[in-house]
């Protein structure tokens, strides 16, 4: 069951769902739960936007959070890129979505606000995870294991210091022979600080199926009102 808290005031919060490189077919179920979820939640507002032109650094700031579901160089000018990696090092809230790591990789502050940048992805099946911390709003629903079909990401420059994995990969699901050798973490989810905001980010999301699971749902669901500050 989705949870439902009564908050004093109502957050905003930014979907962005560009793809400037390969389009998930996800997106538009994606879209439609996050909806939902905020709608639910009552927590948060929700607009929902592929259009890079709508994006300055007085649009970005007039939200609470930021939700990517992107891909590639997304084409913003280098002020739209620092006026995201700003709002966030200035309070507010970010979620990224599996994706979201395969995002301006021309940017690097963007992959150390967000903690890192997908690398690979080597195993396309079910495997089993281990929930790390099971305390987070984000996992708390949570078993400490259990099996799932995903596409699984492995990351590059992965920022250790100020973040906490979630989930990680059960290394002992997979063939490790297909892992990259300079591969030393295997993480599924992670929430991390950055100057005064917060940041998640889940890997899962791949398949469109898994956006109708409850775990799944209740996974997002947390972690934006994490980074929102409505779930501490």
């Amino acid at each position: 069951m989705l949870c439902t808290l009564v908050f004093p005031v109502v957050k905003r919060v930014l979907i962005f769902t560009h793809s400037a490189d390969y389009r998930h077919s996800y997106i538009p179920t994606a879209v439609e739960v996050l909806v939902k979820l905020s709608l639910a939640s009552g927590g948060f507002d929700t607009y929902v936007t592929e259009e890079v032109s709508e994006l300055s650094k007085e649009f970005i700031n007039s939200f609470d959070a930021l939700v990517f579901l992107t891909s590639g160089e997304v084409p913003t000018s280098d002020d739209v890129k620092r006026a995201t990696v700003d709002f966030v090092e200035g309070g507010g809230g970010f979620v990224g979505v599996h994706n979201a790591t395969a995002t301006l990789y021309s940017f690097p502050l963007y992959g150390r606000m967000l903690g890192g940048y997908f690398h690979s992805h080597p195993w396309q099946q079910e495997v089993q995870v281990i929930v790390r911390n099971r305390n987070h709003p984000a996992t708390q629903h949570l078993p400490e294991r259990f099996k799932v079909l995903e596409e699984v990401y492995v990351f590059r420059d992965f920022v250790e210091e100020n973040t906490e994995v979630l989930i990680e990969l059960d290394t002992s699901s997979v063939d490790m022979s297909k892992a990259p050798k300079e591969a030393r973490v295997f993480p599924m989810a992670w929430c991390r600080k950055f100057g005064n905001g917060r940041v998640f980010y889940t890997a899962f999301g791949h398949f469109t199926k898994i956006w109708r699971e409850k775990w799944f749902q209740q996974h997002l669901l947390g972690g934006i009102l994490w980074v929102l500050g409505l779930n501490p």
